[in-house]
């Protein structure tokens, strides 16, 4: 109630009911019947009138059998009045009221008042509400409130050398002393770098319950608005809040907002945006000392800074938050699921191992699809086969049961998805096949999911190559078992020939061209914001070798598929008559149909992610 009575809107109320009185209550209101021109004559001449009243040029006013009426004369009032005498009717006469002298006042001012009223409703909606009109210069950082939900280190799993970094900074806050007196100085900017949903925003939340400084939030996109300067003056008053407040953190989120390459604008780049980052830079590291002033800042766009931002002096770290590795992802699930009612089947080291390449935010988006899952069954407890689901659901998409196939798509999905699940597990380099499913999920008729039983940094020659073979084997085990090729295969031949094309012109795979980068990425698209793209640095000629050895090198792993598949034509039909029935089977079900035509092939080759967990559980022990 509070807030609205000092809001806009209550003013307007009361004017409007201000305006209500002074016409129905103040103002002098009798009412009167209307009666024809015609009929007043009628009635003169009857003598049913005696008496009238007329009122400035020509109303007249009287009563006629008990009531009170009033006209409007036509024309001039003379010739009314020589009727009136003619039969005897008494007349007077009266001034036409004057309204009250505060209605003309109240004409010229109203509609300035709804003017201004208009203007401040229209400053305050665009400056998030509030009754400041002339605040839009002043900094929107908000600061952070450790007692509403602290957030610490022990919240974030793994990243234990990013903590290191940024404990560092936490330690030059509280105890500045075991700093200095080595000659060390405090560092004036943290840059944290990752992809999105990696933890950059949790990781400044941790250092702001650690520190136990204030904590000051904003995001890149607060600074700038639609009026010249209002950037460069917030990032001026954020600074002088800072400096109040010392030693304090100032944490940017999605730095890349404001902090853009200059020169990218239209015109010379004299934009807004640029004008805030100049006074960013000068605030960072100009001639006025910010001392105890640490700002963090994180980004998932680092390529398109501005140098000057990351020179020493300004961002003298620059931590990368990468995705998490097996035990990062294991730490990240440990603490999503502790508040979670698990089954005992749950096994967070298998989940883990099937998740290579999740962030932080999807392991938690994992655990909780997986318990929305288990309340959606009416479970009272989160089993694997929720999880399990989960995974499938974060990757491909909400399945889709009620989708009726045909017997002859239902053919084509089985025999696709059974190539690519059993060279997934028949060539040496690939990944092996955790799934194969016919169920439809997302826009996916059928999937089938591989995944490396460790993580990697680097990728070879032969594993590239292979993967290309795997992805091929679905349009090759249709083309063999089908006599037929369909539409499925659409995304396998794109990423095919975007892996081939990648070997010959990026990583020097090429035997004919030899180890060269061919074509050549850079950053002078100005009116793109420095966005990358590629230029031709070679001739015709090259171009044409590269489209030749990227047609042999698809067409020599698509022989290899068809020669693969074709000498295992009972294991693939064995394997598809499976599919058909059960529609969906996991790693240890394709182990046993291969293990029936191949005795001894999994003794010594590929280990699966029970093995490893029992593995990794021994080596704890």
């Amino acid at each position: 109630m509070k807030k609205f009575s000092k809001s806009i809107g209550f003013y307007l109320i009361i004017i409007a009911i201000g305006v209500l009185i002074a016409q129905y209550i103040i103002a002098p209101n009798q009412p009167s019947e209307e009666i024809t021109y015609s009929e007043f004559i009628n009635k003169v001449e009857a003598g049913k009138i005696k008496q009238v009243t007329i009122i400035g040029e020509n109303v007249i006013q009287g009563r006629l059998e008990g009531k009170t009426f009033k006209i409007n004369i036509p024309g001039t009032i003379e010739k009314v009045e020589e009727i009136l005498r003619v039969n005897e009717v008494d007349i007077q006469t009266r001034p036409e009221p004057e309204p009250p002298w505060w209605t003309g006042v109240f004409a010229y001012l109203l509609p300035t008042v709804i003017l201004i009223a208009a203007w401040i409703f229209i400053m305050n909606k665009m400056q998030g509400g509030g009754n400041k009109m002339m605040s839009f210069g002043k900094s929107k950082a908000r600061l952070h409130d450790n007692e509403k939900k602290k957030v610490t280190f022990d919240d974030v799993a793994n990243y234990e050398e990013v903590k290191e970094e940024l404990v560092e900074v936490v330690e030059f806050l509280k105890s500045p002393e075991k700093f200095n007196k080595l000659g060390a100085t405090i560092p004036k900017g943290v840059l944290l770098v990752g992809p999105p949903g990696t933890g950059k925003t949790l990781m400044a939340r941790a250092v702001a319950g650690e520190a136990g400084v204030p904590f000051f939030i904003i995001s890149g996109s607060d600074f700038v608005e639609m009026f010249v300067g209002v950037g460069a003056s917030r990032v001026r008053d954020l600074f002088e809040q800072g400096k109040k407040s010392a030693p304090c953190i100032i944490f940017i989120d999605e730095l890349d907002a404001v902090g853009r390459q200059r020169g990218a604008g239209v015109g010379g780049g004299h934009d807004e945006r640029e004008q805030t980052l100049n006074q960013l830079l000068v605030e960072m590291d100009g001639f006025e000392a910010n001392e105890g002033i640490i700002l963090m800042a994180a980004t998932n766009r680092p390529d398109v800074l501005d140098p000057a931002l990351l020179r020493p002096g300004r961002f003298d770290r620059q931590v990368t938050v990468d995705r998490p590795d097996y035990k990062g992802r294991r730490g990240v699930l440990e603490i999503h699921v502790k508040n979670k009612p698990l089954a005992d089947d749950v096994d967070l080291g298998v989940l883990a191992r099937r998740t290579p390449g999740f962030t932080g935010a999807d392991m938690e988006n994992l655990a909780n699809e997986a318990a929305i899952l288990a309340a959606r069954r009416n479970k009272d407890r989160i089993g694997m086969l929720e999880f399990d689901d989960a995974i499938d659901r974060v990757i491909a998409g909400p399945q889709k049961k009620s989708k009726i196939i045909n017997d002859k798509e239902r053919d084509i999905v089985s025999y696709h998805e059974t190539g690519h699940a059993l060279l997934g597990e028949l060539l040496e380099h690939a990944d092996p096949t955790h799934k194969v499913t016919i169920i439809p999920r997302g826009r996916a008729g059928g999937f089938t999911i591989n995944l490396p039983t460790e993580d990697k940094s680097f990728i070879t020659k032969s594993e590239l190559l292979d993967k290309v073979t795997m992805l091929l084997g679905g349009r090759v085990s249709e083309e063999v078992f089908l006599d037929d090729i369909s539409t499925g295969a659409q995304n396998d031949l794109e990423r095919s020939t975007k892996i081939i094309r990648n070997m010959i012109t990026d990583y020097g795979m090429s035997e004919k061209l030899g180890p060269l980068t061919l074509g050549q990425k850079h950053n002078e698209q100005v009116f793109l914001g420095r966005d990358i793209s590629r230029s031709r640095n070679y001739s015709e000629e090259v171009a044409s070798q590269i489209d030749k050895e990227a047609r042999e090198l698809v067409e020599k792993c698509y022989e290899m598929a068809k020669t693969i598949l074709t000498e295992n034509r009972d294991m693939v039909e064995d394997m598809v008559a499976e599919l058909k029935e059960q529609e969906t089977l996991n790693r240890r079900e394709i182990k046993a149909i291969i293990s029936k035509y191949k005795p001894g092939f999994y003794d010594d080759l590929k280990e699966d992610y029970w093995d490893l967990e029992d593995k990794d559980n021994n080596e704890e022990e």
